[in-house]
């Protein structure tokens, strides 16, 4: 049991997973998470957090990332259906600015494993999503950084649904640019 198939993306170190589901006419059940197969598969991280959220249709939550306290993540939807974002921040990396976009949802059973130094952020297409996701470190709320994510310099193609009116929160729309950020950094 507990076997898994894990895709790599065309940005190195960003993984979609696929469980193996055991299913009958009772239900299913999956390993969402064996130390053993992961570790296996490239994804060796001690992961000290998990965290849940819950949003409704149109909101979009991102791009975030830890400055100093960077985070690998392992993310997936548990109800609902997401766009799920990565933008690459390591410095020196052959595709930094650029990102990488997976539908999750709770039919795919698709996770997305981030490594650290990406900025993350997804957009719920279903009315209701929850979201549920383990991180390597712990939240530091005074470490955060954001970019927008309708920056121009990275281009995201968001998959908006015609008539959705977009939700944010206030400080997902007060990020500096990406062109900001390349000159601090």
């Amino acid at each position: 049991m507990g076997k898994i198939t894990v895709e790599t993306c065309n940005i190195e170190g960003l993984k979609v997973i696929t469980p193996t589901v055991f299913g009958d006419k009772r239900g299913y059940f999956m390993e969402t998470y064996n130390y053993n197969d992961f570790a296996a598969a490239g994804i060796d991280c001690t992961f000290v957090q998990d965290n849940q959220s819950a949003s409704k249709g149109g909101v979009l939550r991102g791009l975030h990332f830890q400055k100093n306290f960077p985070q690998d993540k392992l993310v997936r939807v548990i109800k609902g259906e997401v766009f799920d974002v990565a933008v690459d921040l390591r410095e020196g990396s052959e595709t930094f600015g650029k990102w990488f976009g997976v539908l999750l949802s709770e039919e795919n059973k698709k996770q997305f494993f981030i490594p650290k130094n990406f900025a993350h952020g997804f957009l719920v297409l279903s009315d209701y999503a929850e979201f549920c996701y383990k991180c390597t470190d712990f939240y530091h709320p005074d470490d955060e950084g954001g970019l927008p994510y309708n920056d121009p310099d990275i281009g995201i193609e968001w998959p908006f649904k015609d008539g959705v009116e977009l939700n944010l929160s206030d400080k997902d729309t007060k990020w500096e640019s990406f062109a900001k950020y390349k000159e601090e950094h």
